[in-house]
């Protein structure tokens, strides 16, 4: 079977991880059209689609009029696009309402963005990247930050650098090579540094690499009940917020929270 249609949604499937016989490649191919949205994008054609799915136009006009039909995706006739409609962010809430993980986190994380005066972030691996689950931005200090279901490079940022982390090498060299292919290895490379920080400092950063004012620091946390790996980062403005403010004072905090979620 092939796996171009995975690759380009951002899902890591090799043919020898698949049981052909239970593999719907109809429902695989609807769920990268809906994947193909990027944050901040609110239409797409079928164009698009096509671009970034690799998916033959014939095959993404069919999809693209079940998942309308369904209530995922809506027309806009002006526009000739399609928009993500209420049935795709029913099924976000669902899942972020019985994420208890993220219930026990949001009152330490405001108390921890307070403190710090910086955006905290939880985040979880969707594909090839990373996913915020929830951001709390600082009240006392004008901070960056995320909304709940942007994404993230799993390169560039210090909170997909810290999943990285703490894969085993087999599946980390696994992530490397898919990552390679799509983003080069001169980022690869950078993430592989980055880990040694983990295994000195017990987190990741990303200064200045994911964007050119922001500074980042992450640490994993082990979901226990739902067997995953969360991560839990924080940003701010590089202009304002050093890289030695990232270490030595956040980088301790962000650690002990992780901790305690754990």
């Amino acid at each position: 079977m092939s796996t171009d249609s995975n690759r380009n949604s951002g899902r890591l499937i090799s043919s020898e991880d698949v049981d052909e016989r239970k593999f719907v490649v109809a429902l695989a191919r609807g769920l990268d059209l809906l994947r193909a949205f990027r944050p901040g994008e609110t239409l797409l054609g079928n164009r698009d689609f096509v671009d970034r799915t690799g998916l033959p136009k014939a095959t993404v006009n069919r999809l693209a009029y079940t998942l309308t039909t369904l209530g995922y995706l809506r027309f806009d006739e002006h526009a000739g696009k399609y928009a993500l409609d209420t049935g795709v962010l029913s099924l976000g809430f669902t899942l972020l309402a019985g994420a208890d993980t993220l219930e026990l986190a949001r009152p330490h994380m405001r108390a921890l963005a307070r403190e710090i005066g910086a955006a905290v972030s939880l985040g979880c691996r969707d594909g090839l990247d990373m996913i915020y689950l929830e951001t709390i931005r600082s009240e006392t200090a004008l901070t960056l930050g995320l909304a709940p279901g942007s994404r993230l490079s799993m390169l560039t940022s210090s909170m997909g650098r810290a999943y990285l982390a703490v894969q085993d090498d087999a599946a980390r060299e696994a992530l490397f090579e898919e990552l390679g292919r799509n983003e080069g290895e001169e980022k690869v490379e950078a993430a592989r540094r980055s880990i040694e920080d983990f295994a000195r400092d017990g987190c990741c950063y990303s200064f200045r690499e994911w964007h050119d004012d922001v500074n980042a620091i992450a640490a994993p946390v082990r979901d226990l009940r739902n067997g995953r790996w969360l991560v839990l980062s924080s940003s701010g403005p590089a202009s304002s917020m050093g890289e030695a403010y990232f270490r030595e004072t956040i980088g301790p905090k962000l650690k002990a929270l992780a901790a305690r979620l754990a």
